[in-house]
């Protein structure tokens, strides 16, 4: 089997170990080992908890007391309805490799995350892809994906909160994708690994798993959680597609580390503690962004509703690619080129980072252009 380059981690692996301001990254700040157990009240217990713990595979589906927990952030879904993986990316990687064969036509929209679309294609699916627009606000066109969408699909690929745009489709616009999904009797995945970043509110969304009776739904520690270095997730959907996805599981995961599991549990019974605090972290952020975008003449952007990245469109003649080089180059600070997702001309940015790292990184970047325009 033959697959694409993953631009993304390609690019995240060539520069992000000597970037001085890392506004690729993708993650709400990660929480340190001290951080987590003070959040969690576990400071003085964790060895306890820890110390008699025998080091076995432990859970292979994960630990009953996880998928509850992870079963908490879904309006319908139980433990049966949930399987843990290793990350998010495990997880959409299972449901590629259980569900689609070769002609099944899969949909994805563009930009997303590269899995989305380069996995069903080196399966050899019919791939088809739905660009999503600026003048549209980055949202799905609902009329081009129902002319997509024929008897012969198999699966429609969404990420909500979107990566690398920040859109979100909300309660009523999920509705009417899962509307076209039952039509022609297609599952639908939505990659939520962002979910409960939203700028207002609770930050949560509905997730398509409570919507659709074929609605599959991944997410993970990673973003949301601040916690990227778990390298958990999880699967929550249709018992029928668990039970088939924990037969491919078998022979790539068995389980996930026993101390991962525990680390995860703790986290989510704390998890409006977590959540505002990366709350706190993604909304003041988003305001200095935005009143940055609003004094650079060279910069605009369409406002993300969610998550912790953007697309800036910066007016200048230079590749993504070569714009983000120079700039690190000159500045060390690093950006992802719009062309590692197939949309050139953008810059996607990750504004959860710690708050002086954000603003000293746009201080270097204002830099860069004013030095582009005396040119």
């Amino acid at each position: 089997m033959k697959i694409k380059d993953f631009l993304v981690e390609r690019w995240m692996d060539r520069y992000e170990h000597e970037a001085r301001y890392n506004l690729a990254e993708t993650c709400v700040e990660s929480l340190t080992v001290a951080q987590l157990l003070e959040l969690t009240g576990k400071r003085d217990s964790l060895l306890d908890e820890l110390l008699p713990m025998k080091l076995t595979y432990g859970a292979i589906e994960g630990s009953d007391r996880l998928r509850v927990n992870i079963a908490a952030l879904y309006e319908r879904q139980t433990t049966r309805d949930i399987v843990v993986t290793h990350g998010a990316i495990g997880g959409n990687a299972l449901v590629y490799e259980t569900l689609i064969e070769p002609g099944d036509r899969v949909i994805a929209v563009l930009p997303t995350y590269q899995q989305h679309y380069s996995i069903p294609e080196s399966y050899g699916a019919d791939l088809q892809t739905m660009t999503l627009r600026e003048d549209n606000d980055f949202l799905p066109d609902l009329d081009e994906l129902r002319k997509l969408a024929n008897q012969k699909t198999k699966l429609i690929a969404i990420n909500n909160p979107n990566n690398p745009t920040g859109s979100l489709m909300d309660e009523a616009f999920l509705k009417e994708v899962v509307s076209i999904a039952q039509s022609c009797g297609a599952y639908l995945l939505c990659d939520e690994v962002y979910r409960g970043t939203d700028q207002e509110g609770s930050g949560f969304t509905a997730s398509v798993a409570d919507l659709y009776e074929r609605g599959i739904s991944t997410g993970s520690m990673s973003k949301t959680w601040s916690l990227a270095g778990l390298r958990l997730g999880w699967i929550a959907g249709p018992v029928e597609l668990i039970r088939a996805v924990c037969i491919h599981r078998d022979y790539n995961t068995i389980s996930v580390g026993m101390i991962d599991d525990y680390l995860a549990s703790i986290a989510l019974e704390a998890k409006d503690k977590i959540l505002a605090r990366n709350h706190a972290i993604t909304r003041t952020n988003l305001r200095v962004l935005d009143d940055w975008i609003s004094k650079e003449p060279l910069v605009s952007y369409v406002k993300p509703k969610a998550a912790t990245v953007c697309l800036l469109k910066f007016d200048v003649d230079m590749s993504s690619t070569g714009f983000c080089t120079a700039l690190i180059e000159a500045t060390g600070v690093m950006f992802m080129p719009g062309s590692a997702f197939d949309m050139e001309g953008y810059i996607r940015v990750g504004f959860a980072n710690p708050l002086d790292v954000l603003q000293e990184g746009l201080v270097k970047v204002s830099g860069f252009l004013a030095d582009i325009g005396r040119r």
